[in-house]
């Protein structure tokens, strides 16, 4: 390729010079290509980021019981997605109580994420 050709020869490279073309004939530059990865990587960087934060706020908030009830009920962490009646066959409690944690355990998350500014 052009561009490895040029890198052999120690030559130092415009980033407006041509390297190649797209699909339809269209003159790609190096700028092109940094131009479309960065965005990319930036967005990977800021869901690294949230995701991160998100896992604090559910490991600070919720007790031990309420982590198992919504990992198991919603397939977190690679677990299988179970019913609450499943669930509650596991914890030896009864389904409406693994209803009762669930939707108290959402509720204090929703609560934790709109008092927190910005993920």
């Amino acid at each position: 390729m052009l561009f490895r050709s040029r890198k052999k020869g120690g030559r130092e490279v415009s980033l407006y010079e041509p390297i190649g073309t797209d699909k339809e004939g269209n003159e790609i530059t190096l700028l092109d290509i940094l131009e479309s990865s960065d965005g990319d990587i930036a967005e990977a960087m800021d869901f690294r980021k949230s995701l991160k934060k998100l896992y604090e706020i559910f490991d600070e908030t919720l007790t031990e019981r309420e982590k198992r009830v919504l990992i198991l009920r919603y397939g977190m962490f690679g677990s299988e997605e179970k019913t609450q009646r499943e669930i509650a066959e596991k914890l030896h409690i009864s389904r409406s109580y693994v209803s009762r944690i669930e939707k108290g355990a959402l509720r204090k998350l929703k609560n934790r994420l709109d008092s927190d500014e910005g993920l």
